[in-house]
């Protein structure tokens, strides 16, 4: 079973017997269907059914020559409809499976975001070269097995407006330095040494959670699982009819990348508000439309 479907409401699919089940009704009735003819005359077959507001479970495969079709695999997904960035994306397929990960960097991040791939079909219509940077329009969401609602970070608008200045700043320092700016390279090295003697000082009287407004840091074995804090700008709270399994859904605004978040709500400790933040592991997903960058 894949272990992130209890994040959009199937918990309770224990046995192959019951996915099976579960992917026979995705493939008889999905919301989506994509096809390709490969080079070598292969059908590839995308089937995607929602089962409530922006998440499901999608399943790819091929039709033999009969009309019967064979399941390559299949993934639970959360969809995001807001683009979280526009930039170059390399996509490179998966070892274990036909399925691709992609990789992008943005200086918001400050490390390169690795994801799976949910519209595989779309970019092997598209005849690109792996491994080869493309321009496009990425939509990025999660699935999270486990969270925690943290509260707040009270601001000013003074202190608001400051941290947006020191944030520009440091981003075009960063910029400057991957271009090789010995001087950027510098001021950045001394930033880091004062932000850890800040640090150092104020652990002694005040909560970890008070000074670490947001994180964004790789989590574990898996390139595309992240360990997150961010601040809750929009919450809903969907029910899987399949299942009866309440679902949150959570629109994080991490290190100014605004991403969706999938988490059953029993894997969720405390109650989301519009302010309050989310802590918890990710699976990060990504929804990269080549298509409507390359006729700009």
């Amino acid at each position: 079973m894949h272990r992130f479907l209890r994040a959009v409401g199937f918990s309770n699919i224990t046995t192959k017997q019951d996915m099976d089940k579960l992917l026979g009704i995705t493939m008889d009735k999905p919301s989506v269907s994509k096809q390709i003819l490969s080079k070598d005359g292969r059908k590839i077959t995308e089937l995607s059914r929602e089962f409530a507001h922006n998440t499901g479970l999608t399943v790819r495969g091929e039709y033999d020559k009969l009309g019967f079709f064979h399941v390559d695999h299949y993934f639970p997904y959360c969809y995001s409809s807001l683009i979280t960035m526009r930039t170059e994306v390399t996509i490179n397929r998966r070892v274990d499976t036909s399925a691709f990960t992609g990789m992008c960097d943005d200086i918001r991040m400050a490390v390169s975001v690795i994801f799976y791939l949910q519209n595989s079909v779309d970019y092997i219509k598209l005849n690109f070269t792996d491994n080869t940077p493309h321009r496009a329009n990425l939509a990025l969401s999660g699935l999270s097995l486990t969270g925690r609602i943290l509260l707040g970070i009270e601001k000013t608008d003074d202190s608001i407006e400051r941290l947006r200045h020191e944030t520009r700043m440091k981003r075009q320092l960063i910029i400057q330095a991957k271009n090789g700016d010995q001087d950027a390279i510098d001021n950045l090295t001394l930033d880091e040494i004062d932000l850890s003697g800040q640090l150092m000082k104020r652990i002694m009287t005040e909560d970890l959670y008070s000074i670490v407004d947001s994180t964004f840091i790789p989590y574990g074995s898996e390139s595309d699982n992240y360990m997150i804090i961010g601040t809750i700008l929009n919450w809903s709270l969907t029910t899987n009819p399949y299942t009866n399994e309440d679902v949150f859904q959570l629109l994080i605004n991490c290190n100014d990348v605004v991403m969706n978040i999938s988490i059953n709500r029993k894997d969720l400790e405390g109650e989301p508000m519009i302010g309050r933040r989310f802590k918890g592991v990710i699976w990060m997903q990504g929804h990269a439309d080549f298509i409507s960058t390359s006729l700009v």
